[in-house]
């Protein structure tokens, strides 16, 4: 491969993933099974001209390759904003290099949920995902083995089949380093959707780039629970693989999870440490709310029906207000087949396929307050966007959406 014998695009991405090894301290490479690409995000004109380098060259993946959000809806392009040449840029850039990646054999599903599809890697797997909060659900709900890949590498891997052996691929390196000790958490908290993203936001500013442990969760607590975990403590981290001890593969016991690291240090988590979390995550001074934006990662089918039981039979949205939901197209199908789409778009709701709202101008020009459940969108919006946000429950999203002004319950976790 490294030789040309089986052309310039294959040549080219094998001296990228040789040298990501080198620089990694590998020993050899491993046979992947599928990739995910996040390189597909339009920042800037070396992306793209990368990607279209590639198809010059004749590259086609070799594995099964999904694609990440792209900068632009491709079922509803009229959400893209367009009044600044700037967003005409990296709208026409954007879907530029979202066929670029098709052009290279990629399968059109635009979502950073891939783990929502109809096929998911087995655990024990080796992959090579991109796209922080893809990785971590990954590695630590499905039990897949993935490093943490991003831009460029990831087409690579794709275009090989290949990967380094280090990182997260070794045993060695995935067991937990800090336990998060959630056992004085009530019932109530545990049963309530906010109280997930939190943990991951703090579990990210415990752990860094290091494993987390979580003790005391409950062992059914869903995988939507778990993907805010992840995709939270990705963001405000650089957590790649997390355990929850009693419900993730790897973490059947505390001992398990922990492996060698018996002595790892332990923080306890409290109702008053998630409650200054959400404080410290909700920058909103105002009361008037502008948006609601749900979805970050993906929503799932349960999260739309949810979404969809919250504002059945109840007071319609405030004039002013708009509300979206970001999903994938599959999930998509999936909801409009069970009733939740057609009832929720009459209520109001915008869904926003192929994007998501805080990585492309989809918000409405003049909008400054947004509430949102989602941990990740939270922590990136105000400096992505340039708006101030509330981390809310659901139920306090779509109750202030029917109000237009901002309520939520501060000291919410006693």
């Amino acid at each position: 491969m490294l030789e040309g014998d089986h052309g310039p695009a294959i040549a080219l991405s094998m001296r990228i993933i040789t040298e990501l090894g080198r620089i990694r301290g590998a020993q050899d490479l491993v046979d992947i099974e599928s990739v995910h690409i996040d390189g597909c995000i339009f920042y800037g004109q070396a992306g793209l001209d990368f990607a279209q380098r590639l198809v010059q060259l004749g590259g086609q993946v070799r594995v099964p390759t999904t694609v990440n959000v792209g900068s632009v809806d491709l079922i509803h392009p009229s959400l893209i904003l367009q009044n600044t040449d700037k967003e005409k840029w990296v709208a026409q850039g954007g879907r530029e290099l979202m066929q670029a990646y098709v052009d290279l054999g990629c399968r059109q599903t635009w979502t950073c949920a891939p783990y929502q599809m109809d096929s998911r890697p087995d655990e024990g797997s080796h992959i090579a995902w991109a796209e922080s909060n893809a990785i971590v659900f990954a590695n630590s709900v499905l039990g897949a083995r993935t490093d943490r890949y991003g831009d460029f590498v990831d087409i690579a891997a794709a275009i090989t089949g290949k990967a380094p052996r280090g990182g997260l691929h070794v045993n060695a390196n995935r067991h937990g380093d800090v336990v998060l000790d959630c056992t004085s958490l009530s019932q109530a908290a545990l049963q309530t959707d906010v109280t997930y993203p939190l943990l991951g936001y703090l579990a990210g500013a415990i752990a860094g780039t290091s494993n987390p442990v979580l003790v005391g969760l409950p062992s059914d607590v869903s995988e939507d629970a778990l993907k805010a975990v992840g995709a939270a403590a990705a963001s405000s981290g650089g957590v790649a693989l997390f355990h929850v001890v009693g419900r993730t593969p790897e973490a059947a016991t505390l001992a398990e999870a922990l492996g060698p690291n018996v002595n790892a240090p332990v923080h306890h988590i409290t109702a008053q440490r998630l409650n200054a979390a959400r404080q410290e995550l909700s920058t909103a001074r105002e009361e008037r709310l502008d948006a609601v934006s749900l979805g970050t990662p993906h929503a799932s089918v349960d999260e739309i029906a949810q979404a969809h039981a919250a504002t059945a039979g109840g007071p319609p949205m405030a004039e002013g207000v708009a509300f979206y939901i970001s999903t994938g197209r599959s999930v998509f199908a999936e909801a409009k087949t069970r009733g939740h789409v057609a009832a929720l778009e009459e209520w109001g709701v915008t869904f926003v396929l192929d994007t998501c709202t805080y990585v492309t101008s989809i918000l409405r020009p003049g909008t400054r307050t947004v509430m949102t459940n989602s941990g990740k969108w939270a922590h990136y919006a105000p400096g992505n966007m340039g708006v101030d946000v509330v981390l809310a429950t659901l139920e306090e999203c779509v109750n202030s959406a029917t109000t237009g002004i901002v309520t939520w319950d501060r000291e919410l976790f006693a």
